[in-house]
């Protein structure tokens, strides 16, 4: 009977991470969008596409970047000054 107890909690434990890995609710209304027009190959595998928007930071709007936490999609050596 512990066995099966076990066994029903670590299942229900698995059944709940999945959710975790699509964000909140702010990130994928932010988001959708950007995910369906730069990453659609990636749908549906959440990391995946969370990896495709920041890899693509360039191409996304301001309000995704600011909830993937993407302070900015300049390039990170920026223009340089002459002198």
């Amino acid at each position: 009977m512990r066995i099966f107890v076990r066994l029903s909690a670590l299942l229900a434990i698995f059944a709940v991470v999945p959710t975790f890995a699509q964000g909140t609710a702010q990130q994928r209304e932010a988001c959708e969008s950007d995910a369906h027009r730069v990453c659609d190959a990636y749908i549906p595998d959440a990391i995946a596409i969370e990896r495709c928007l920041r890899g693509n930071a360039g191409s996304i709007s301001a309000g995704c970047r600011a909830e993937l936490g993407i302070a900015s999609a300049a390039p990170a050596g920026g223009k340089r000054r002459k002198r």
